[in-house]
């Protein structure tokens, strides 16, 4: 018995394999929201408890930084791998068909919904208002409660410019472009 393998059964194996990948890679984005409102909650929780200590609330954009990048990261990956099946793995596919039908037209058709551009702007709205707002609404309480401290202040600076970066990578990732190609 034996088994041949074929350049259309391989790149079938690979938009399984990377399918795979994006649907872990969407359900560990989505869980990062979920993160993201607890460590929030228990960080006021802690500044709540305690009195006079409003220099607490800089742990708030440290948190949603690093989880806002690594949703980032994942969103990216996601989105990379659907441009990847698009422009890549899908032409190579139809190339390999005698009649030339496009593969995979999923990739293509949900891109061109005419409701996907307010779609995409609404979620940057969210994840603008889950990674960035709520650690500047931290940096503000705490600059108008302090401690006034060296380090406090130079800490809250610092993260006022992660904070600042990663909104910009945010928008500037949003994918918001729509059309089959993009």
């Amino acid at each position: 018995m034996t088994s041949e393998i074929t350049t259309g059964g391989l790149l079938l194996a690979e938009y399984a394999q990377i399918k795979e990948e994006q649907r872990n890679r969407i359900g560990f984005r989505d869980n990062l929201i979920y993160a993201t409102l607890a460590s929030m909650a228990a960080v006021v929780a802690a500044v709540l408890s305690s009195q006079d200590r409003a220099n607490l609330l800089l742990l708030l954009p440290a948190v949603t930084v690093v989880l806002g990048w690594t949703y980032l990261v994942n969103d990216e990956k996601i989105s990379a791998i659907g441009r990847y099946v698009r422009t890549d793995l899908g032409p190579r596919l139809v190339a390999l068909t005698p009649d030339g039908q496009p593969a995979f037209g999923w990739e293509v058709a949900h891109r061109s919904d005419p409701r996907r551009s307010s779609r995409k702007y609404l979620q940057l709205a969210v994840d603008l208002g889950t990674f960035v707002l709520p650690p500047l609404a931290a940096l503000v309480v705490y600059w108008v409660n302090g401690p006034y401290d060296v380090a406090f202040v130079t800490v809250s600076l610092a993260e006022l410019g992660t904070v600042g970066v990663l909104a910009w990578q945010l928008v500037r990732y949003a994918d918001l472009a729509t059309g089959p190609t993009t």
